[in-house]
């Protein structure tokens, strides 16, 4: 029987309605801010990102690429950053000379987005900016310039929406609060 994530669920924090609102927002100023680039790359930071990403990319007008990148600075199945940030797959595509929009799920301690930052710095892109679905600004620990933010949220555990709770529940349509306490209970 399939796990059910009501479970889980403390509250919904983000709507599958809100969420779609806001995208289309970020896409269109993305759109405007871009307006007159011809090497747009969309670099997603997985496994969180992919659904930001894919609603994203359909509301921004203007030709991009898109490739991956996989960073962590937590374990599989860790709840808490170790602060230690590894690049688990790299991109594929040169970003040299290109203008790269990192499109991230959300930004917490900071560590993971500063290691890939300075990495792809190193790789000398047209410019860089970055996009994060949700920040957590009262957990930041290093100094991260966001360029668009989906939505400042306060310290809670989240999930759904592509951020996972122990790699599951991605697929739901809203991005809920997890009741910790169900958590400990297993």
């Amino acid at each position: 029987m399939p796990l059910a994530y009501e479970k889980y669920l403390k509250e919904v924090l983000i709507d599958e309605r809100a969420l779609q609102r806001r995208i289309a927002e970020l896409g269109a100023q993305i759109s405007t801010d871009y307006a007159n680039c011809e090497d747009l790359m969309l670099l997603c930071i997985l496994k969180g990102g992919v659904m930001f990403l894919s609603d994203l990319s359909r509301h921004i007008l203007v030709p991009h690429v898109i490739d991956f990148m996989a960073a962590s600075s937590y374990g599989f199945g860790a709840r808490q950053s170790s602060g230690s940030v590894r690049i688990d797959m790299d991109l594929r595509m040169d970003v040299k000379g290109k203008h790269v929009l990192v499109v991230e799920d959300i930004i917490d301690s900071g560590y993971t987005l500063a290691f890939v930052i300075k990495t792809l710095q190193n790789r000398e892109p047209a410019s860089l900016r970055l996009c994060a679905l949700l920040n957590k600004q009262s957990r930041r620990e290093v100094d991260i310039k966001v360029d668009y933010i989906g939505f400042d949220i306060e310290n809670k555990y989240v999930f759904g929406y592509g951020l996972d709770l122990d790699e599951r529940f991605r697929n739901l349509p809203f991005v809920g609060v997890a009741n910790l306490d169900a958590l400990v209970d297993e």
